[in-house]
């Protein structure tokens, strides 16, 4: 069979025979289309952004299912996995390993998966993918594809959780600082840590759903350990979900706790400026009084009435400040 479309350079990013005498070697992109068609167990990857991907799946792919292909090919994508006939449609989203750019924006792997062939695409660039093609290349990675599923969900749930560590201790860290001194900088690695679990979830749960779609509508080929491997990594999620959603409420009573402390620093200083209003207000009161410039001022004439009524200034202060501390205002 010839290729019906042919392939342009950097769109396949991987390709492999695994299982068969040539089980692990490295395809030629010309090789791919024919292998695929064939019984042979054989993994291409794709670049999904590439502006020949589309035409290519459609033309040398043409003999699977139309909602195989539309899968494939969509633009926007969501975590799900459906059974086709003997195959399965997944659509999962992993940690984001690019440098420079936020892991909690996940990056997403869409594939076709029977006993004959994987068809695999991403966005940018998956560090599970590149896991299993390493593998691959060292004589080992997955022998069918109920193993390459697996390795695929494990090392995508390996590096959330390790994402996810690395965000907990981030939270506990904060939790400890607030309880001893709130500092104006911690809201916005509140604010951070919030719109991660809040982005992580918004992502996660529905690649739980679609993990706990595979554990109840599996093909046959998938059973065995690789089922009970798959359940582990469900259970993982599960946990990650849960404690996104935990982290949200922590991150409330954090805040609470922040604001509580703004609060109460306000308080504190609105009642130090209470106090001082109480002492100064007869003191500003007499000396608005003795400021007058009108005739018949007591004193104006005697060169000690100043520091006179200075002293006497100084001595209703301090009769001030023992009847507000007697009234334990302060």
């Amino acid at each position: 069979m010839t290729t019906l479309v042919p392939v342009t350079q950097d769109m396949i990013l991987r390709a492999f025979a695994l299982d068969g005498p040539d089980a692990g070697r490295r395809l030629e992109p010309a090789e791919v289309p024919e292998l695929l068609r064939h019984d042979t167990l054989a993994w291409v990857h794709l670049r999904a952004q590439h502006a020949d991907t589309p035409s290519w799946i459609v033309g040398n792919l043409s003999y699977l299912d139309p909602t195989i292909i539309d899968a494939l090919v969509a633009e926007e994508t969501r975590p799900r996995v459906t059974p086709v006939g003997n195959g399965l449609i997944v659509i999962l989203r992993g940690v984001n390993t690019i440098e420079g750019e936020a892991p909690e924006d996940m990056v997403s792997v869409r594939l076709w998966i029977d006993p004959h062939r994987i068809v695999s695409l991403s966005m940018r660039k998956v560090k599970a993918i590149e896991d299993i093609a390493e593998s691959l290349e060292r004589g080992g990675g997955p022998k069918d594809a109920a193993e390459f599923l697996v390795m695929l969900t494990e090392r995508l749930t390996y590096r959330i959780e390790a994402f996810w560590r690395e965000v907990d201790d981030k939270a506990d860290d904060l939790e400890e600082e607030v309880l001893e001194e709130v500092r104006p900088e911690m809201a916005g690695r509140l604010v951070d840590l919030r719109r991660t679990a809040i982005i992580l979830r918004r992502y996660l749960q529905p690649q739980r759903d679609a993990m706990r779609t595979l554990q109840a509508v599996h093909p046959d080929w998938v059973e065995g350990d690789d089922l009970r491997q798959l359940a582990e990594e469900l259970d993982a999620l599960e946990r990650v979900v849960e404690d996104a959603d935990a982290l949200r409420d922590r991150m409330a009573l954090v805040r609470d706790e922040m604001q509580s402390a703004r609060d109460e620093r306000l308080n504190r200083n609105l009642y130090l400026l209470s106090i001082l209003s109480a002492v100064f207000l007869p003191l500003g009161f007499l000396t608005g009084l003795f400021g007058i410039n009108l005739a018949g001022m007591p004193g104006a004439s005697w060169p000690w009435a100043f520091w006179v009524f200075t002293g006497a200034l100084c001595v209703i202060g301090a009769l001030q400040l023992v009847v507000l501390r007697r009234m334990r205002w302060i």
